[in-house]
């Protein structure tokens, strides 16, 4: 085995990612190395890249979306072996601390996110926690199962684990990436009645009615609680994939009475919130939704695999890893026709 491997590293906020070659990093107590084939791009990248959201130093390894084959096992590592297909999840566990005992793991008080606080997937190996590494099902490719850990597990939370979605129910959708996409297509296999995509650009909200959106509105042109209110009275369940302070504010205020707002963007922004009143007399809920556990992954991934969710037109483009920056810039160009870019450091 080589003792070095390229990877996509920040050096400083504002400046492209630079290939740089690196040591192999060994696996410790309780880690496996796992040969990166594939690791999804993610919009919340774009953000490490500008500043946005911090990292915990530079330079670092990015990308959270890594699956690939075990290559090699530390010691005290039982459950997974050399050879196996796994996907990795976003942020480790300690499996200690009362969120994870609760099996609310995805906000572990000591997680350690991949591309964030230690070196990520856009490399051509990467050392994570053993108990981190999920199975991948056969009939799911290392592409589907790497977006899966991140841009359609997180959805899955936010609207059923989350947002406590109900057959029937009627569903908004603010943000229609990665997140805001599969959201849409989640919320018509979990029964919802109609469901809403709102979206500043009209490629994404085309891109909305193909994964099966009822209505679309165009953020820019009108006024989406409005909007909503006006057609359909209120939803049920407003989803927030964006993290701008004005999108939030507009989830909230598209509720019906007893409704329910799931923030899931990023954002370091203050927001204008309705008055107090707005919620204590429908009783709103506003709900924050980060992540999933171990478990929901597992739950996506046996979907896929029975083709119960089909993940075939999720990936928008394959890139290798020389070309991570212009997968950054297809995130990065308003008018994207993107879902999901994925590298696979092999090619």
């Amino acid at each position: 085995m080589a003792e070095t491997m390229l990877a996509a590293r920040m050096h400083q906020p504002g400046e492209p990612l630079r290939l740089d070659e690196v040591p192999v990093p060994s696996p410790g107590y309780g880690q496996v190395l796992v040969k990166v084939h594939a690791c999804g791009v993610c919009g919340s990248d774009v953000h490490f890249v500008a500043g946005h959201s911090p990292v915990a130093r530079t330079p670092i390894t990015l990308g959270h979306e890594p699956a690939g084959v075990v290559h090699q096992a530390g010691p005290g590592v039982e459950n997974a072996a050399p050879g196996q297909r796994v996907a990795v999840r976003p942020g480790t566990r300690c499996g200690e601390c009362e969120p994870c005992s609760l099996g609310r793991d995805n906000i572990c008080e000591r997680s350690q996110v991949l591309g964030m606080h230690v070196d990520g997937g856009l490399a051509e190996f990467v050392v994570v926690p053993a108990q981190d590494v999920i199975p991948i099902p056969e009939g799911v490719s290392f592409a589907q199962a790497a977006i899966a850990s991140d841009a359609v597990a997180t959805p899955y939370h936010a609207l059923i684990e989350r947002g406590q979605l109900r057959p029937g129910e009627t569903v908004a959708v603010f943000g229609c990436g990665g997140l805001g996409i599969h959201a849409i297509r989640l919320a018509r296999l979990a029964g919802a009645a109609t469901v809403v995509a709102v979206d500043v650009q009209p490629r994404a909200l085309e891109r909305a009615q193909r994964a099966g959106a009822d209505i679309v509105i165009n953020a820019g042109e009108e006024r989406p609680s409005r909007a909503i209110r006006k057609a359909l009275g209120g939803a049920d369940l407003a989803v927030e994939c964006v993290g701008h302070p004005d999108s939030i504010g507009e989830a909230a205020r598209s509720l019906k009475r007893g409704g329910r707002a799931v923030v899931v963007g990023m954002g370091d922004q203050p927001v204008a919130l309705p008055p107090p009143n707005a919620f204590t007399w429908s009783e709103n809920a506003l709900i924050g939704s980060f992540g999933s556990s171990a478990g929901t992954l597992r739950r996506i991934l046996a979907m896929a695999a029975s083709r119960r969710l089909d993940l075939s037109q999720s990936v928008s483009a394959v890139l290798p890893l020389r070309d991570v920056n212009s997968a950054l810039d297809m995130l990065r160009a308003p008018d994207r026709e993107v879902v999901r870019v994925v590298i696979e450091p092999g090619r």
